[in-house]
């Protein structure tokens, strides 16, 4: 029997999405999947990635200039390219609201049988780099282009809610960012690398090294200790990796490690006491947000540090994995960071190693293939 084709499209090279991997990895076993990606020098235009399939589209375009009008030619450059190549498909699976025009173009002008669902990463039209006259284009427009959409999935139950609120539509279907279930063992790989004392508590911040995310607040919390009795390793990629290194060299419990690749990830976040994932309240999408990391934390049995914000905060204090920070300040982090222990450690393992069995990749796409099979195919 012919499978049903898939186009995964993603407005970025496909260098780190590991959620969009993770799904058509997924649905490639039942299905014929390509990961639709914007090709950039050095990468790949074709490649296999654990067998799925990415197709990095080239721009005649590509190394014009950055100004908005050109931007705008760029992406009517790629959703040509996109429609040209990909409009007989069965299903569109849209990642964002900037793919999800180039779905509504094909379903529209090129393949009215075409199904399209919306993988919604965040809360779309209220991120940070949202504000003023963009925000409100991309209200409107998500709003014309959700009605053409077949099935839509968001990243938290907050979210959820809130597309039912303001769309009027079926709520959509919840995939979490959660990583594959692993059977975790200690790791030391954070004490080996920085001489860490055995006494010394870890405390590791990792992902996105960017700004909103409190990685100020805690550099400044761990420069005003005058021990090494609590360290923090900050692992990842971003805008404030200078930052970091900088306060790095001048501090005995500050150190920063490269990103690691996601096959080894979960080892070194093993070798940590516990996770840090703060969220600064600077708009609804981080409001309502469940980033992966935490969930990352979670999957390498370590207890948690998190924001004061609904989702994050519910997850963590009905779960009693670890501790909700009061507030994004200084104050509040470093109240909570000054009375953890190693006793706190074995107080949380029991009831981390219980909910990692529900919230793991493997539950996800339970999620996940319910809404494709639901589905079916109008071109079979």
């Amino acid at each position: 029997m012919k499978k049903t084709n898939i186009a995964s499209i993603v407005i970025n090279n496909f260098i780190n999405d590991n959620r969009v991997l993770k799904e058509a990895i997924t649905l490639s076993n039942d299905y014929n999947v390509t990961i639709v990606a914007v090709h950039e020098d050095g990468l790949a235009e074709y490649e296999n990635v654990d067998d799925v399939k990415i197709h990095r589209v080239k721009l005649k375009s590509r190394n014009w200039s950055k100004n908005k009008l050109i931007k705008l030619i760029k992406y009517i450059e790629l959703t040509y390219r996109v429609a040209k190549q990909y409009k007989n498909v069965n299903i569109l699976h849209c990642n964002d609201l900037d793919a999800l025009f180039i779905g509504w173009i094909i379903k529209q002008f090129f393949n009215k049988n075409i199904y399209i669902v919306y993988d919604a990463h965040e809360y779309e039209t209220e991120r940070n780099r949202m504000h003023g006259l963009n925000k409100m284009i991309a209200k409107l427009l998500e709003n014309f282009l959700i009605k053409y959409v077949d099935k839509t999935l968001t990243v938290s139950n907050a979210i959820a809610d809130e597309y039912v609120k303001i769309y009027n539509i079926q709520k959509p279907e919840l995939v979490l960012n959660c990583p594959e279930y692993i059977e975790v063992s200690k790791k030391d790989i954070f004490r080996k690398t920085f001489n860490i004392a055995d006494d010394s508590i870890i405390f590791l911040y990792q992902g996105s090294l960017g700004p909103n995310r409190g990685v100020e607040v805690i550099l400044e919390v761990f420069k005003k200790f005058k021990d090494n009795n609590k360290v923090i390793i900050f692992m990842g990629y971003g805008p404030l990796v200078e930052l970091i290194e900088k306060e790095a060299q001048h501090s005995k419990n500050i150190y920063y490690h490269n990103a690691v690749d996601r096959t080894v990830l979960i080892d070194y976040t093993a070798s940590a006491d516990f996770g840090i994932s703060l969220i600064e309240n600077s708009c609804l999408s981080h409001y309502y947000c469940l980033p992966n990391k935490m969930f990352e934390y979670i999957m390498a049995e370590i207890p948690v540090i998190v924001s004061n914000l609904p989702e994050m905060a519910k997850m963590v204090k009905e779960n009693n994995i670890g501790y909700v920070a009061e507030n994004d300040t200084l104050e509040a982090l470093s109240k909570v960071i000054n009375t953890i222990n190693f006793k706190d450690i074995n107080i949380f393992k029991a009831n981390l190693k219980k909910i990692k069995s529900i919230y793991n990749w493997e539950e996800q796409e339970k999620n996940l293939l319910h809404v494709y099979h639901s589905l079916g195919s109008k071109n079979d």
